[in-house]
C-alpha cells in the first residue's frame, strides 16, 4: 500500500479528504481513490456555487474510463467555492488530489462534523482493512 495520506487532512470511508482551515472546509478525493480509477479520470461533475450541502449528501460525480463514482459531502454547510478548473481539466484530480485537483470549499455549519472523520492513521487503518 503506497498511497499518499497526508497527516494535516481527515477522510471519509468513501474517500473524500477534507482540510480545515478556520472553518472552511476544502474537499476533494485521496490517491486511493485516484489509484482506484486506474488515474483515468475523463470527466467530473461539480455543482454550482452558493446554497446548503448535508453532511453525507451527494455532491457530484466523478467519471473514469472504468466507472462513475459518487462524491459524498464530508461536513454540512454553505458551498462557497467550486474548483472550475476542473470542468476542463479533469485529469488535475489525478495529477495532483491533494492540491491543484481540490473540488469544493464549504463554510462549515457545525464543527462537530469533523468528530467523524479519520484522521490520517484511522484512514491508513481502514484502507488496510480493505485490501
Amino acid at each position: 500500500m503506497d498511497y499518499e495520506i497526508l497527516e494535516n487532512l481527515y477522510y471519509t470511508k468513501s474517500h473524500e479528504w477534507a482540510r480545515l482551515d478556520g472553518n472552511v472546509v476544502t474537499v476533494g478525493i485521496t490517491s486511493y481513490a485516484v489509484e482506484q480509477m486506474d488515474k483515468e479520470i475523463v470527466n467530473i461533475e461539480l455543482p454550482e456555487k452558493g446554497g446548503k450541502l448535508e453532511k453525507g449528501q451527494t455532491f457530484g460525480v466523478v467519471d473514469s474510463v472504468k466507472a462513475a463514482f459518487d462524491l459524498y459531502t464530508p461536513v454540512g454547510g454553505e458551498l462557497i467555492d467550486v474548483n472550475s478548473l476542473l470542468t476542463d481539466q479533469p485529469e488535475l484530480v489525478a495529477n495532483s488530489p491533494y492540491g491543484e485537483g481540490w473540488m469544493i470549499k464549504i463554510a462549515m455549519s457545525d464543527p462537530q462534523d469533523l468528530g467523524s472523520l479519520m484522521n490520517a492513521q484511522q484512514y491508513k487503518a481502514f484502507l488496510a482493512s480493505e485490501e
